[in-house]
């Protein structure tokens, strides 16, 4: 039987680069080898696209340093024209113009701006290759803060409060401030992982959060806190066109009691390096629900993807208050790190993560 050849892109000019690369390290070494093969094509801090490690242990977290594409690998590029579907070549030295290999499929293990945002699924549209992962809408209003919400409250789906500075607009107003209350989550509009993003507590912290904010993007949200659960759901499309949700799972942050939302001692929040780096965050998998709010949250999870025009694959972040689920954000691109929530979600339901891979690879395929 022929090996699918799946090219897996990684890095990029995000502030999401190192964990980019850290999801690729694990997609490239669960992808069954005698069934793909596999092309790593590493997008350098600076948008060069090399001829990526295959060394999954240079993608991986150690000693808290955070990995990055090598630059001083080969340059490569993909080929955008009709004849040349899938054709990925040497770009530069003695080699340039040279056939590496015809591309089947591209994983885009890629997070943040020039990333998930649409303009990768853009450049890939124009290629003609089939991708893992939703379209060029779905993956810009996903990465959009302010249009996420935008299209989930105009589908009737639960959203919270907030607030968008756009460029020029220095801070709240004071009718904002009084609607909005405290504590408040400043965020860049288009951004992941947790970067720039500022918990407040105090109102004499709020213009200094919008400056940590603007590092990352000049748009920027600024969301009422929402007291409750933290629970996360996996959404999967398959082949035939199914789209299914895993089982939830719950999030517990040191020092938050209440969720990502409550009122806590300190500014305690869901971070970077919370995430990634402290290993300090404990989970239930599935979350301690009732049978009938768990269906409901995987009813609305499947909602939010098609309200998105969703496809391949999403993870939708839930706070669950008194008053019922609202929806926080939803990841289009969501990571496929070791520690990831995600493919975690995937196994506690039946889908393990090789599995997971090559059904989102096939989908992808299918789709064309």
């Amino acid at each position: 039987m022929n090996r699918i050849t799946v090219a897996v892109l990684y890095g990029g000019r995000s502030s999401e680069h190192s964990v980019s690369c850290v999801s690729a390290g694990a997609v490239m070494g669960h992808l069954d080898r005698s069934r793909y093969e596999v092309i790593p094509v590493g997008i350098t801090e600076a948008g060069a696209w090399t001829l990526g490690s295959d060394d999954t242990a240079d993608l991986r977290i150690a000693d808290r340093v955070m990995p990055v594409v090598d630059a001083g690998r080969p340059r490569v590029a993909l080929g955008l024209s009709t004849d040349d579907r899938g054709v990925l070549r040497y770009a530069d030295g003695d080699r340039a113009g040279q056939e590496i290999a015809r591309v089947d499929v591209v994983f885009p293990a890629m997070h943040g701006t020039h990333a998930e945002d649409g303009t990768i699924q853009g450049l890939l549209e124009l290629s003609g290759i089939p991708y893992v992962g939703p379209g060029v809408f779905a993956s810009a209003a996903g990465m959009d803060k302010e249009f996420t919400k935008v299209v989930l409250g105009a589908a009737g789906l639960p959203i919270g409060r907030q607030v968008v500075l756009r460029p020029g607009t220095a801070t709240l107003s004071p009718a904002d401030r009084d609607r909005l209350g405290l504590p408040l989550f400043v965020k860049p509009a288009r951004g992941g992982s947790s970067i720039g993003i500022t918990k407040v507590s105090r109102a004499a912290d709020l213009d200094a959060a919008i400056v940590e904010a603007r590092r990352f993007d000049d748009k920027v949200i600024v969301e009422a806190a929402i007291v409750g659960r933290e629970i996360e759901c996996g959404v999967l499309e398959y082949p035939d066109g199914r789209v299914e949700a895993s089982l939830p799972a719950e999030l517990h942050i040191p020092g938050e009691p209440t969720g990502v939302g409550g009122e806590t001692e300190g500014d305690a929040f869901y971070d970077f390096d919370t995430k990634y780096l402290d290993d300090v965050t404990t989970f239930d998998l599935p979350a301690d629900l009732p049978a009938e709010q768990t269906a409901q949250l995987r009813a609305l999870a499947v909602e939010a993807f098609h309200a998105l025009d969703g496809r391949g694959l999403s993870r939708v972040d839930f706070f669950v208050t008194a008053d019922g689920p609202v929806i926080n954000e939803v990841n289009t691109m969501p990571g496929f790190t070791p520690i990831s929530m995600y493919p975690q979600m995937w196994a506690a339901t039946g889908v393990d993560y090789e599995s997971l891979l090559d059904t989102l690879i096939h989908t992808a395929i299918a789709r064309g």
